[in-house]
């Protein structure tokens, strides 16, 4: 049996991203077999087309999706087949996807399909970085740069409601405009003000007391002189490239605390899923997270997607529509 996917046989530009008939996956006992409506397009996806994150080739990309559960392993309890689903795992742009079942979530009613391609990968990487490399508490001031991404979008939510004030950062007024929907108290407009003054004059001089930043090479150094004494600089992603090599003295001035968190250190077995994916479902259950859509694209317009996404004009979340 074979079904649609996008594959790449070499890294490269979007133009290696090929629509092409693959073999369908198979499943094992404890998996189960989704029928992908929409999966999501995430920085990782550009990071494993160019090569910057090496995977084997020829390769299926695509860490999350959403659509029905059309088949169930044997050792299954917690699906069955016509569930709503959301999972967090390899292979998402393609008609079928076997994932373990410890990485899929039961969609809400109130969550539709296209958004349910937004929550995994962002949703935990949100709760990695906000409930476990730091955990942010009521009172604390924090920085979100990209404040109107994707994962920019679920961290203020996120933020906001552990009792952090947010201060983020966006390029555009548009932009800005959506981070204060999702939340944020503060939003420095980068490319029109300064965003150390900015963060000193609203902290009084005091600095934030931790940056979540995932733009990487552009923003390193200022997101330092933004944190207050002991602060916590999480630099989780490379939008604007790898960061440089870090002169660790850099960290001195203000005893700072360096991190480089990957979601996927932080769900390493099964055990790992069983305390974060409950952590996820009920942040959908309260309607923590709301979620924005910049744009659904058709499976053979993945390149586009990317290129839209390396744009930095978007809005939100991009997925692609596969059925």
């Amino acid at each position: 049996m074979t079904m649609r996917a996008i594959q790449m046989a070499k890294t490269g530009g979007i133009e290696v991203l090929a629509l092409a008939q693959v073999s369908a996956p198979t499943i094992q006992s404890n998996q189960v077999l989704v029928e992908n409506h929409y999966a999501g397009v995430n920085f990782i996806d550009t990071y494993h087309r160019t090569g910057l994150y090496k995977v084997p080739l020829p390769f299926v990309p695509g860490r999350e999706g959403s659509g029905i559960v059309k088949q169930v392993g044997n050792q299954v309890t917690r699906f069955k087949p016509g569930d709503r689903v959301c999972y967090g795992a390899g292979a998402t742009y393609c008609e079928l996807t076997a994932v373990n079942e410890e990485a899929v979530l039961k969609l809400p009613d109130h969550v539709s399909l296209e958004e349910g391609a937004a929550i995994s990968l962002q949703g935990l990487t949100a709760i990695s970085l906000a409930m476990y490399s730091h955990q942010v508490k009521k009172g604390e001031t924090v920085l979100v740069h990209a404040a109107a991404g994707g994962t920019g979008l679920l961290l203020v939510q996120l933020c906001k409601h552990l009792g952090a004030k947010v201060i983020g950062t966006t390029s555009t007024q548009q932009k800005a405009q959506k981070a204060y929907e999702a939340g944020a108290d503060e939003i420095i407009i980068y490319t029109e003000k300064d965003i150390k003054t900015e963060v000193m004059r609203i902290t009084g001089g005091k600095g934030v007391q931790c940056v979540f930043d995932g733009v990487g090479k552009t923003t390193f150094d200022t997101s330092l002189q933004c944190l207050s004494r002991m602060g916590s600089m999480l630099s989780f992603g490379n939008a604007s490239g790898k960061v440089d090599d870090i002169d660790i003295m850099k960290l001195v001035p203000n005893a700072i605390r360096l991190m480089r968190p990957s979601l996927f250190q932080f769900l390493n077995s099964r055990e790992d899923y069983d305390r974060m994916m409950p952590q996820l479902q009920e942040l959908l259950d309260k309607k923590v997270f709301k979620f924005h859509i910049h744009k659904a694209y058709a499976l053979e317009d993945a390149g586009q997607a990317h290129a839209d996404l390396e744009s930095k004009g978007t809005l939100g979340k991009l997925v692609i529509k596969i059925k």
